[in-house]
């Protein structure tokens, strides 16, 4: 289902959100987090896939590939850690941010503890996070999230809680469990009193629109070099890091926003359509794992529903065809491994151009320059192997021979 936002609006980047969440404090956590072992010193690649753009019938389609962000596999790895940080600097205002991490502290923050719901990827941030900066983790996960990335999170030290419910559900245990316990909840969706520190999971996410505005070159205040963004949806915080980010930067030039959710987890689209943040209508299980979230983030919501153009939904065997599509690649597009979650922009900009119609509503056409996020890997393995047919190594192993006979580097 397609969409189109009637409260999207075309202005000046306004000064109401920019007190909540502005390019100076996404630099700012940047430059914390690059410090950080679990995260790459350099920015991720950004690649450009000619033939998919010549198949789709647009000008020019990017990909900028989160996967190798961090070991931890994903976007994800800018969230929570700089959220960690944030919140143990408001309690300890004398750290130094970039010891933090460090583990320069960890004397100190030894019986501080985390806690956070997940389907898997905010998890492993957190825990990841909270290992190397001393303190204790306890993650809570509903009964989609599979025993593999439970078996990730878990590595990574933190205390795993399971429930019988959906993601909503872990969402509040871990709310229930962290006032029972008096632990920190660090969560990336807000609710009612608790925005701070949703509001810094998504302000790390910048990184990612920061890094792509230096890696095109593009001009403040000017047109840039896409025309389209697709973002993934789940509870809205990652598209509202990047989307703020791009609009701030570009303002009346921003590109035109797309977010992608799945079917059964609709609670950005229910939320445009009725004009306030609210719930999915459908039994939020997908595939696409990372996505599948039933309730709009209040926080998020506040800077999408003024710049986000459309809100659409895919289906299950959409994403998996992308995931397959991007794998197995060709003389002239890079082999690329992008997990369930990773493929949903990829895979919503291929239904729009399917149709005439909706390509018109979206106004996508050969003139059209895309990006899209690959948000994440083969971040659980056998999973990635059962949907597209073979392993995320062997995709790798193609990868490596393309890019030795063909090196292209963004």
């Amino acid at each position: 289902m397609y969409f189109k936002n009637p409260n999207a609006i075309r202005t000046p980047y306004p000064a109401e959100l920019a007190a909540v969440m502005n390019i100076a404090q996404a630099h700012q956590s940047r430059q914390w987090l690059s410090r950080w072992p679990q995260i790459t010193p350099k920015a991720t690649p950004l690649y450009d896939l000619p033939d998919l753009a010549q198949r789709l019938q647009i000008e020019r389609l990017s990909l900028k590939d989160e996967s190798v962000r961090s070991p931890l596999g994903s976007f994800k790895a800018l969230g929570a850690p700089i959220a960690l940080v944030r919140q143990i600097l408001r309690l300890h205002p004398t750290f130094e941010a970039l010891g933090i991490l460090a583990g320069n502290y960890a004397e100190r923050l030894k019986d501080y503890t985390v806690i956070s719901a997940t389907d898997g990827n905010h998890g492993r941030g957190l825990a990841a996070a909270a290992r190397d900066a001393g303190c204790r983790c306890v993650i809570v996960l509903h009964a989609h999230v599979s025993a593999e990335r439970e078996q990730a999170i878990a590595a990574l030290g933190a205390q795993i809680v399971r429930i019988a419910g959906n993601y909503d559900e872990s969402v509040q245990e871990a709310a229930r469990l962290a006032s029972q316990n008096g632990w920190q909840v660090v969560s990336d969706t807000s609710y009612e009193g608790y925005e701070e520190i949703p509001r810094d999971v998504m302000q790390g996410y910048g990184t990612i629109a920061e890094e792509v505005v230096e890696q095109t070159r593009a001009s403040s205040g000017q047109d840039g070099p896409f025309t389209h963004v697709f973002l993934q949806g789940g509870v809205g915080g990652m598209a509202a890091g990047l989307a703020s980010y791009f609009w701030e930067y570009q303002g009346v030039h921003r590109p035109h926003f797309i977010v992608v959710e799945p079917t059964q987890a609709d609670c950005l689209l229910q939320s445009a359509m009725q004009g306030r943040a609210t719930r999915a209508t459908g039994t939020v299980d997908s595939v696409m794992a990372g996505l599948a979230c039933g309730e709009t983030s209040p926080l998020a919501w506040r800077f999408l529903q003024p710049c986000v153009d459309a809100f659409m939904t895919i289906e299950d065997d959409q994403a998996v065809q992308a995931m397959r599509l991007l794998a197995q690649g060709n003389e002239n597009d890079r082999p690329i491994v992008a997990g369930e979650s990773g493929v949903a922009g990829l895979a919503g900009l291929q239904v729009l151009r399917a149709s005439e119609q909706l390509s018109a509503q979206a106004g996508l056409n050969a003139q059209s320059r895309v990006l899209v996020i690959s948000t994440e890997g083969a971040t659980a393995p056998a999973t990635y192997t059962e949907l597209v047919g073979e392993s995320a190594d062997a995709v790798l192993q193609r990868q490596q021979a393309w890019a030795t006979r063909q090196p292209v580097e963004v």
